[in-house]
This record gives C-alpha cells, sequence and structure tokens, in this order.
C-alpha cells in the first residue's frame, strides 16, 4: 500500500484545517454583502471613480446605506432571490431529473455500460461511465466508485485502483460530459448574472461549453485511463487483501426491456426535434430562422424537463417502480430534498450579487483589473493558465463549484469582459481549474465517503491513501486541459453554440 509520508499529510492537515475553519457557503454570502455594504459607503465618502470603456461615463461608487440605498435594499430583497437567475434554471432540470434518477433508469443505464464493458477497455469505461454520470447529481459517487471497485476485484485486478479511475472520472471530469446536466444551467445562470454587471443584456445559455466538454469527455477518458494503467495500478501492486470478490449481478430481463422501450421514446423525442429544426420553416427554429437561436437551445432547460422526466416514466412503467401518477411526482418531490440547503443559500448569494451590481464596487473593481491586467500585458493563455491555477487552489478550501463561481464570477467575469474575453471563456476556464482538484481536496463532499470506500479493501487508508493515488491524476489532467485550452485559443474555437471566446466591450 501507499505510505503517507509526514509532508503529506502536513498538507492534508493544512487544507482540512482552512477549508474547515471557513463558515457555511451561506454565512460567507452574508458576510460578502455586509462588506459590499460597509465598503460601498467608505468609497463613496473617498469619492472612488473609473471611467467605463464601453460608453466612456464617469462611474461612481453609489452608497448602499444612503436612505436611498436602503429602500432599495428592502423593497428589492425579495425580487433579488425570485429572479436570482439560477433559481428557477435549477429546479426546474432537478423536476426532470428527479423523475429519471427515482425510476432506476439512470442507475441501470451505468450499469449497462459497465457490467458489458469488454475486459481490454474496462479502465477506459470505468473512467467514461464516471464523467457521464456527473449529469446526474450524485448518482456517480454513490453507485459507479463502489461498482468500479468490485468489477476491478472480480477480474483479478486492484480495486483501489477501479475506484481511483472512477473517482478521477466523477470527480475530476467534472467539466466534461457529453450531455448537459444539472450544474450546466446552474453555473450559466451565475455567469448570467455576471455578466450583467457590464452588459444587461448579456445571456450565457446553458450549452455555453458544449463543444469544449464535449471534446474534454475523450480527453479525460484517455488521461483517466492512462494514469491507471501506467501509474496508480502498478504502484498498488497485486492485492493481498481478505476481501472476496463479489458476483456482478448482470441486468434483469426485466432492466432490458425497460432500457428498450426508453430507447424508442428516446428515438421518438429524436424524431421529433428533427423535424421541427431540419426545414427551414420548421417549428423549432428561432424567429430568424436559424438553429442556434432556436428554443431548442434557448429553452434548453425545458426540454433537458421534458425528455428526462418522459423517459423516465416509460422506464419507471415498465420495470414496475412506477405504478401510480403520485409515484412520478414522489420522484420530483425527492429531487427537491436535495435543494433545501441551495435554496438557502440561494438568499444570500443573491442578495451579495445585486449589491455587489448596485454599489458599481463590481464594475469598478472590473475597470482596475482589467487596466492593471492590460499594464502587465501577459496575453491570453498566462492569464488563462494563472486562473486555473487560481480557481483550483481555491477549490482545496471551499467544496461548492456553484457558491465559488457566486463569489468569483462577479468579479473576474467583468474584468475578462473588459479585456475582450467573453463570459462563457471565464466559465470554462473556471471549471477546469475547479475539476482538476476535486479528487485531492478535503473539502468536496464526497471525500469522507470515498476514504470509507477505500477502506473496504485497506482499512489503513487514509487522506494521505486518496492523495497519494489521486495526484497523478490531477496533474495530468492540467496538463490536458491547458493544452486543449491553448489549441482551442489558437484556433479561436466557439466553445459551444454562440459561444465565442472573445467579447466586444463596445
Amino acid at each position: 500500500m501507499i505510505v503517507q509520508t509526514s509532508e503529506k499529510k502536513g498538507f492534508i492537515r493544512f487544507i482540512e484545517k482552512g477549508g474547515n475553519a471557513l463558515p457555511h457557503p451561506a454565512i460567507l454570502f452574508a458576510v460578502f454583502a455586509l462588506i459590499t455594504l460597509v465598503v460601498s459607503v467608505i468609497g463613496s465618502l473617498l469619492g472612488w471613480t473609473g471611467v467605463h470603456p464601453a460608453t466612456a461615463e464617469t462611474v461612481n461608487v453609489v452608497n448602499l446605506l444612503s436612505k436611498e440605498g436602503l429602500h432599495r435594499i428592502l423593497l428589492g430583497m425579495i425580487d433579488n432571490y425570485t429572479g436570482f437567475a439560477p433559481l428557477g434554471i435549477v429546479m426546474v432540470a432537478l423536476l426532470g431529473i428527479g423523475v429519471a434518477e427515482s425510476s432506476g433508469l439512470i442507475t441501470t443505464g451505468v450499469k449497462a455500460l459497465l457490467v458489458k464493458a469488454p475486459r481490454n477497455i474496462i479502465t477506459l469505461m470505468v473512467v467514461f461511465t464516471g464523467v457521464l454520470s456527473n449529469m446526474a447529481s450524485d448518482i456517480g459517487y454513490i453507485l459507479i466508485i463502489p461498482l468500479a471497485g468490485t468489477i476491478f476485484h472480480s477480474l483479478g485486478r486492484h480495486p483501489i485502483a477501479g475506484m481511483a479511475a472512477a473517482f478521477a472520472g466523477v470527480s475530476g471530469g467534472f467539466s466534461a460530459n457529453l450531455l448537459i446536466g444539472t450544474i450546466d444551467p446552474l453555473l450559466a445562470g451565475l455567469s448570467t448574472e455576471a455578466a450583467n454587471i457590464l452588459d444587461p443584456d448579456y445571456y450565457v445559455m446553458p450549452t455555453a461549453n458544449y463543444y469544449f466538454m464535449a471534446v474534454s469527455t475523450f480527453l479525460i477518458t484517455f488521461l483517466g485511463a492512462w494514469v491507471t494503467n501506467r501509474w496508480v495500478e502498478p504502484s498498488l501492486g497485486k492485492y493481498r487483501g481478505e476481501v472476496t470478490p463479489e458476483e456482478i449481478i448482470p441486468l434483469t430481463n426485466t432492466e432490458r426491456k425497460g432500457l428498450r422501450n426508453t430507447g424508442i421514446a428516446a428515438l421518438i423525442w429524436g424524431v421529433i426535434i428533427m423535424a421541427g429544426i431540419l426545414p427551414e420553416n420548421g417549428i423549432l427554429r428561432g424567429a430568424d430562422g436559424t438553429i442556434l437561436h432556436s428554443p431548442l437551445l434557448k429553452g434548453f432547460i425545458a426540454f433537458l424537463f421534458l425528455t428526462a422526466s418522459s423517459l423516465g416514466i416509460v422506464y419507471g412503467y415498465t420495470v414496475g417502480t412506477f405504478r401510480k401518477s403520485s409515484d412520478v411526482i414522489d420522484g420530483m418531490s425527492n429531487s427537491f430534498k436535495s435543494l433545501v440547503s441551495f435554496l438557502v443559500l440561494v438568499f444570500f448569494a443573491a442578495q451579495f450579487v445585486a449589491w455587489f451590481q448596485w454599489s458599481n464596487l463590481g464594475v469598478l473593481l472590473a475597470i482596475n483589473g482589467a487596466d492593471l491586467l492590460q499594464s502587465l500585458n501577459i496575453g491570453l493563455i498566462p492569464l488563462v493558465i494563472i486562473f486555473i491555477i487560481f480557481s483550483g487552489f481555491i477549490n482545496l478550501f471551499m467544496g461548492s463549484a456553484s457558491a465559488k463561481w457566486a463569489i468569483m464570477g462577479p468579479i473576474f467575469i467583468p474584468i475578462f469582459m473588459l479585456l475582450g474575453y467573453s463570459p462563457e471563456l471565464s466559465q470554462a476556464v473556471y471549471r477546469v481549474g475547479d475539476s482538476i482538484t476535486n479528487i485531492i481536496s478535503p473539502m468536496m463532499s464526497f471525500f469522507a465517503l470515498i476514504i470509507v470506500y477505500f477502506q473496504k479493501y485497506d482499512k489503513k487508508a487514509g487522506f494521505g491513501t486518496i492523495m497519494a493515488n489521486m495526484l497523478p491524476y490531477s496533474i495530468a489532467f492540467f496538463i490536458g486541459w491547458v493544452l486543449l485550452l491553448i489549441v482551442w485559443i489558437l484556433f479561436s474555437l466557439p466553445l459551444g453554440p454562440e459561444a465565442p471566446l472573445y467579447y466586444n466591450p463596445g
């Protein structure tokens, strides 16, 4: 087994202590909101100003603790909350995902991918399935990681290597997927709020990073499999533990029938969508007759709800997990249970973002930050690398991707915009940095569960064991993603539909 060095233990203690010292994200947003009020008073008294590069207008700090400011805070508090872009997006998306998940469709689909995978590509399939699983909340952590250990063990391979590969795909590949998941509209909503600080009409679509994510899926799959086969499994050696291999239960006839019927329903949806967008006057094309401005893309969350819920209903009634209509509603309701803490957090995050925008502190910070970066003249590629490293470092201390972006987005998106770079690019770069250190951050919410999984096969496994096994993945993902971003930038490729790399402040 991997030996924990004192240096690793010391580093782990530093990260864990720093992370535990942070308050709950909701409290953190409340503190930031209060700080915004205080700084707005100071900035107003000191006469902080700046010149907006797009409009050439002078921007002054607005004192939010003035009579007018207090009135705006009190009258706008509810609208700030209910109008916060990510709120409705996430709630609607989870309604559909909840039906698919509670029906058993997602679990069975994952099992079908892994259990039937040929032995010679099992590592690739474990990482690939892990990446795809991040579209459906926590299914990867709960099902795929322990299942990968069982599969590797049954094949005579080291079970911890299988779980490490799955963990790398599920968590390290958090910013890669062939499908749009709940995190995509959530981050897009936060990016829209941040972009509106400079451009009130700017809208970041949930598919903003889709092209980059799709290519990243194959990059992370091959890198994850390569690191597992080349470094992690050889370092672990042959498994000599006391745990006996478990029997892998194949899909039942009922589950196969459910997948077949679901496939037919998915095909019907495909035909409906193609019929709506392929003809020049198709009903699903945009008002200008294009696909890019179609409700299929602009209203993607609605389509996600309709397709995920309908496929879940078909599967659920086929296999018997759904027997009456109330079972479907229960599936939707259960998905909302995970939203309780999010709903609390969003209230404080919405106030912080709104007050930060009203005070003009966001605009002034962006103007001065952009001026500083322009004076340094470091170029886009070094800027991207620095931002990835910074995001990855912050992720070691604060686990929630959306909570971090709600704090960082209003600062960095306007700065990038003033430098001529799009909010979609800022979001993509942040997601890369956030993903590469997920698998080595003790603040990641499932980190303790991963330790439990490892301890099933190695009772001495701890933080150091996970760090030693997962660090090679972090390094490989960092190098691979940086190189991919460099290629993307050099060829000026769009990150997604209507998601260019550059933004014109004028």
